[in-house]
């Protein structure tokens, strides 16, 4: 199941956040560059559990090198699909959280649940020679908390059927549900085996994600966080909207609402939204005029719903203006 992204766009763009994937890009690219010197980087880099455990490892390594690895190991990653699928979780996952936290307490909570899901992942290996890297306990911990901040949204899923993308709204709490019971499952299935996966560092940054939001729910936001997230308020909702349909069961026509903003209502904009009812779903573009006022209406004709095969109904969309 790949999330496409969720219910609920932030107000402001994520500048942490986006920082976070734009540092881990940069040293990804550092970490290709190493050349045949990339064992020797993860290995120093990297959270090897034996290098605490076991002084014929610990002995090459300084003490300050022994604690920057639980930062380190964060910000490296196995190959491009391994970088690619945790920035897409992060990127999904992230924006909400952060502007939940405000930008700063958002960088300590990131960093925080990652420490957290390596010290889970070297105490539950305290033999293994494996350097783990990646953002995943940290992401994981994104995820912890926002299964319980925002339970109720939905995550746009595409589900794969061979060949037919088939796109699906899951709530969050389900979709994080079944992604930590797959974690849960896998770590059961690797356990006195060697795995090239982390599960346990998975499941510690979930939990650490849950935990400490109860804490970081009781800072008091500073006001330096506050007047970064207005300076950076969205002048755009997300070119991929997820629409809710609504009407009379013998009623083709499907009605929804759109948001933009008030520099879209002004300048014209084009969006794309998931049309679905019933098992029917389909993503289809629609363009809004430039000068478009509040409450008014787009009318799509033939997409709507259809009984017969032949007469459709009509997609009529009210525009809301954030």
């Amino acid at each position: 199941m790949i999330p496409i992204r969720d219910t609920i766009p932030s107000k402001s763009y994520p500048i942490v956040n986006n920082i976070i994937i734009a540092t881990n890009i940069v040293l990804f690219i550092i970490e290709m560059l190493q050349g045949r010197f990339s064992d020797l980087y993860m290995f120093t880099y990297g959270l090897v559990p034996a290098r605490y455990f076991n002084d014929v490892y610990g002995n090459y390594f300084t003490f300050g090198q022994q604690i920057a690895s639980f930062l380190t190991f964060m910000f490296l990653h196995g190959g491009f699909w391994h970088l690619l699928g945790n920035m897409w979780f992060l990127y999904i996952f992230g924006d909400n959280v952060e502007e939940f936290l405000g930008p700063f307490a958002y960088l300590l909570f990131y960093l925080l649940c990652g420490i957290t899901s390596g010290l889970c992942h070297i105490l539950l290996n305290t033999d293994s020679t494996v350097p783990v890297i990646g953002a995943s306990g940290a992401i994981a911990g994104i995820m912890g908390a926002y299964f319980l901040l925002y339970p109720n949204a939905k995550i746009l899923t595409l589900i794969p059927i061979i060949i037919i993308p088939w796109f699906i709204e899951i709530p969050a709490f389900l979709y994080l549900g079944f992604w930590f019971i797959i974690q849960l499952i896998n770590a059961a299935g690797s356990h006195g085996n060697i795995s090239n996966i982390a599960w346990w560092a998975h499941i510690g940054g979930f939990f650490s994600g849950m935990i400490l939001l109860r804490y970081f729910k009781k800072i008091p936001g500073l006001p330096i966080s506050a007047n970064l997230q207005k300076v950076a308020a969205r002048k755009k909702t997300p070119r991929f909207q997820v629409v809710s349909f609504h009407g009379m069961e013998n009623d083709l026509n499907l009605y929804g609402d759109l948001e933009i903003t008030r520099f879209e209502a002004i300048a014209g904009t084009r969006k794309t939204v998931n049309l679905a009812w019933g098992f029917y779903k389909k993503p289809h573009t629609i363009t809004v005029p430039a000068n478009i006022k509040h409450n008014d209406t787009i009318c799509v004709h033939g997409m709507g719903k259809s009984i017969d095969g032949i007469n459709k109904g009509d997609l009529i969309l009210k525009i809301s203006i954030l």
